[in-house]
């Protein structure tokens, strides 16, 4: 891939911009336990960025570090251009960065709406007493926020469900709920471990293309982690590769593929 250059144009038309996040020798432990082991990849601005493997590869143990969860005991986060020190999520996120989670982590009792506006905490700059009053600068803030998750629901298809409980959605809705919830933070990178996970062939079919359309009409990045390799396959415009916390493949789709590595380790297959 074009690793050198500030953009280019794909093959589809969209533009890959500069390196928006650089992860440089991350290595992750737990204990005696290795998780990530002296990894080194970009994510790329305007792209869509598979990270896959199999089974305890450490695939979302380096989403967590990317999101501020896990701080790597050695590594550096680059993003934009900038070393980023230790940091934790709430700060992470104020940088730009949003994510959905492999096991759902929405408020089950509240409705889509309110969770959706749960996104919206960063774009909310007035006190606890102006919010209570709901006056002057505290109602157009609300107001502002209502508008721009509305654009989101209306984006999703999610209307008629709006004012539903979460708790009473089923599986695939809740996964839209909470992408729209992450969406609703316009952040520059959005992360999403395992968006399809126990969703039917035509929900896959749906969220994939909610994915492109944010990465095209938003501009948004966007890190995945996914185990369906006809999804990343058609979605990715690269993909890492991890395998037992060790990257073992990086490259476009097509180059991925090839990939005896890569093969190996999905056929569990071991050379001497």
């Amino acid at each position: 891939m074009k690793d050198t250059v500030d953009s280019y144009v794909t093959e589809d038309g969209r533009t890959i911009g500069k390196v928006l996040m650089d992860m440089r020798n991350i290595t992750l432990r737990f204990g005696g336990v290795e998780a990530i082991k002296d990894i080194s990849f970009d994510i790329r601005e305007g792209e869509i960025r598979a990270i896959i493997g199999p089974n305890g590869a450490g695939k979302s143990s380096m989403l967590n570090v990317i999101s501020g969860f896990y701080n790597p005991q050695v590594g550096e986060v680059w993003f934009r251009g900038e070393k980023r020190p230790p940091m934790k999520p709430y700060q992470v996120a104020r940088h730009g960065i949003a994510r959905t989670f492999q096991n759902i982590a929405l408020f089950e009792g509240m409705s889509v709406l309110d969770n959706v506006m749960t996104g919206r905490l960063r774009q909310m700059n007035t006190g606890l007493f102006a919010q209570a009053l709901w006056w002057g600068k505290a109602q157009r803030e609300e107001t502002e926020n209502r508008e721009a998750v509305e654009k989101i629901i209306d984006f999703l298809e999610i209307q008629a469900i709006r004012k539903t409980p979460v708790g009473r959605l089923p599986y695939g809705l809740k996964k839209r709920v909470e992408l729209a919830r992450a969406l609703a933070a316009e952040p520059d990178l959005l992360l999403l471990d395992e968006p399809m996970a126990g969703m039917n062939v035509e929900e896959k079919e749906d969220m994939s293309r909610y994915i492109l359309d944010v990465n095209d009409e938003f501009g948004t990045t966007v890190a995945l982690i996914e185990h369906d390799m006809g999804v990343v396959m058609d979605l990715s415009d690269r993909v890492v590769v991890m395998d037992y916390g060790r990257k073992i493949g990086d490259g476009t789709p097509d180059e991925v593929r090839g990939n005896q590595d890569v093969i190996d380790a999905y056929l569990g297959v071991q050379h001497d």
